[in-house]
């Protein structure tokens, strides 16, 4: 049994509060519910607060936090990561009052980011009101959404997200660099890992109820200058439509819709060799040559017929590469 069943929420050190709350609540439609102090908080759904900013310094994540199934698989993953000599501290009342949770513990991988990993989240009674216009977020059951951490060495953090913290392995391409995606529930990949050399947030990811909703996104995006990161595109594993922007804090955020649902008991882990993206998704501030050699992996897609179904929210299962 998985003691993880999704991503519950994210906090982001940043000091950039304005630009935050403007990119967060005008592009992305959370929204902001917390302006005390130094502290930003917003909604997606019902959840007191899905996206944090800290404040503090050093750009970039801050922590994640996953929730767990229940309070004896929160212990037992806790027992197991302790048996492992990681070091698990439980989360004092302040803690998880700020993080509007009933008990939570919290720990490092091995490259040093931060996990919390949390029960009994608290509910929000008032309507979610979102920042801009749009139709909501798809959440309950599959959590917030995704998030991808740039690393070192890749292969060698699978075993402490594999075997101690039980993701189960989605599937993985090794060029032209490594990508390992995990999922904890039916959303195709709730966590991933990207084999960059460095380390540091790559993105999250949040999904909309409808399409139009990123297209929107997509044209207010475009107004400002540089915002796009990656241009709108469909992903090959989870069949998602989206693009990327560039956050205040450097890293990226993915929003998307029609992600694939998949059947977690059939599921086979699997190698692919398609590249990321069917079309679109170019991203112009890689290096040419990497750059190039994306691009050649979606032509060569094009040149073959490859697709996705048109309806990957009502496909369980589907062709894959």
């Amino acid at each position: 049994m998985n003691e993880i069943a999704s991503l519950g929420y994210i906090g982001i050190n940043s000091t950039r509060l304005t630009d935050w709350s403007d990119y967060a609540t005008g592009l992305l439609g959370m929204q902001e519910v917390d302006r005390a102090g130094k502290v930003r908080a917003f909604r997606m759904d019902d959840r007191k607060q899905r996206l944090v900013v800290t404040g503090d310094q050093d750009e970039g994540l801050g922590f994640m936090g996953w929730q767990a199934v229940d309070t004896p698989a929160m212990e037992r993953l806790a027992t197991r990561l302790a048996d492992a000599g990681v070091a698990v501290t439980a989360g004092t009342r302040d803690l998880c009052d700020q993080r509007f949770v009933g008990a939570l513990i919290w720990f490092s991988d091995p490259e040093g980011n931060r996990i919390e990993v949390f029960t009994d989240p608290h509910i929000e009674d008032r309507e979610f009101v979102p920042g801009r216009p749009v139709s909501g977020f798809k959440t309950g059951p599959y959590g917030m959404g995704h998030a991808v951490l740039k690393v070192k060495d890749a292969t060698s953090l699978m075993p402490f997200y594999r075997d101690l913290m039980g993701f189960n392995v989605s599937d993985y391409g090794l060029k032209p660099v490594p990508l390992y995606f995990f999922h904890v529930n039916g959303r195709h990949h709730s966590f991933a890992l990207v084999g960059t050399g460095e380390r540091g947030f790559h993105h999250f990811m949040i999904e909309y109820d409808m399409l139009d909703d990123v297209g929107q996104g997509y044209d207010l995006a475009q107004l400002d200058e540089g915002r796009v990161a990656y241009t709108l595109g469909r992903h090959t594993n989870d069949y998602m439509t989206s693009f990327y922007t560039h956050t205040p804090s450097g890293f990226f955020v993915e929003t998307g819709f029609g992600g694939r649902i998949i059947d977690e008991d059939a599921w086979q882990p699997h190698e692919t060799f398609g590249g990321p993206s069917f079309w679109g998704h170019d991203r112009p501030f890689l290096p040419e040559g990497l750059r190039k050699q994306f691009e050649e992996m979606r032509l060569d897609l094009a040149r073959k017929g490859m697709r996705a179904p048109n309806c990957p929210w009502l496909e369980g299962t589907g062709r894959s590469i």
